[in-house]
């Protein structure tokens, strides 16, 4: 049983940067970002391979978000650059022994935390 735990979260003005971090527990594992605003289904945000090799981006931020792992010291991260009012979300950090992308697939998920930007 994988503990996760994200942080990083808070509030930034439209056009500013934030950055998530990620633990967990063990390691090997895809990890990946998802989110969910008030109201709405939770989306898969990114997704990267345990090694680090592989990305997957949703549509809605590609050329703003990038997604990397420190394998060694076994944190992910999630670099949001760009921010627009509609990414304001809870955001959820994810992992998985086996599963890669941007479904909710994943067996192992932290609390999440809240981003929110304004205007």
């Amino acid at each position: 049983q994988a503990q996760v735990v994200e942080s990083g979260g808070g509030l930034v003005q439209e056009g500013g940067s934030l950055r998530l971090s990620c633990t967990t527990s063990g390691v090997g594992y895809v990890m990946a970002w998802f989110r969910q605003a008030p109201g709405k289904e939770r989306e898969g945000v990114a997704s990267i391979s345990r090694s680090g090799d592989g990305e997957i981006y949703a549509d809605g931020v590609k050329g703003r978000f990038v997604i990397s792992r420190d394998v060694a010291e076994n944190i992910l991260y999630l670099q949001m650059n760009s921010l627009k009012v509609e990414d304001t979300a809870m955001y959820y950090c994810a992992a998985d022994r086996l599963y890669y992308g941007l479904n909710k697939g994943y067996t192992y998920w932290g609390q999440g935390t809240q981003v929110t930007v304004s205007l």
